[in-house]
């Protein structure tokens, strides 16, 4: 069977794909998700963790994506087909393969990601238990293993997104992320709603 007619007939059964939006802790999934509601997409989110000091514009959450790796019944994810939702990097392995997925995945550079993951264990009062040096190798030895694991899974279809460079020119990335999900987003209500005042971390 031809790859197109297989595509079709898994369209045909699945359904929409499951909009995610990806990535390391602090890599900018919040902003991203603000784009994708702002831009027409309904969005995943139970509302339970507010804005704050670390996230002033909300962090879009869904409290049922952090038990993913060990649920039996993950069949509530059928509900998010056609919409957005953020799921951390760390738990793409655990989506189930009766959806199909549309990841758009935020990159940020590593310096920039821990030292906005430290700024918020201090806001906590709370400290980082492994070494930054540590850490910045288990994230780049897992962004290997997720970058492998989106390119050869069929349900997964990934687009990778630069954080800084959304923040230094959002038109081009707006456009992007439109095309990769069908191209009927509002771009430039996705443009109005990114802050770069909010790029406070950087490399």
């Amino acid at each position: 069977m031809s790859g197109g007619l297989s595509g079709l007939l898994r369209r045909f059964r699945v359904g929409e794909p499951v909009v995610v939006v990806s990535g390391l802790p602090r890599s900018g999934t919040s902003m991203a998700m603000k784009m994708l509601e702002a831009g027409g997409v309904e969005v995943v989110t139970d509302g339970i963790r507010s804005a704050d000091t670390d996230n002033p514009k909300g962090y879009y959450e869904d409290e049922r994506v952090k038990d993913l790796a060990k649920m039996d019944d993950r069949s509530w994810l059928r509900g998010a087909r056609g919409k957005a939702i953020k799921i951390i990097s760390f738990l793409l392995k655990d989506l189930p393969e009766d959806n199909d997925y549309k990841v758009v995945f935020m990159q940020r550079e590593l310096s920039e990601v821990l030292a906005s993951q430290q700024k918020m264990l201090d806001h906590r009062e709370e400290d980082l238990e492994t070494e930054d040096d540590a850490m910045a190798d288990l994230y780049i030895e897992h962004l290997r293993q997720v970058k492998f694991m989106v390119g050869y899974r069929r349900h997964f279809d990934t687009l990778f997104v630069k954080y800084s460079e959304v923040l230094a020119d959002p038109e081009p990335h707006a456009r992007l992320v439109n095309a990769f999900l069908g191209g009927e987003l509002d771009e430039r209500a996705m443009v109005e709603v990114v802050d770069p005042d909010l790029y406070r971390n950087r490399a």
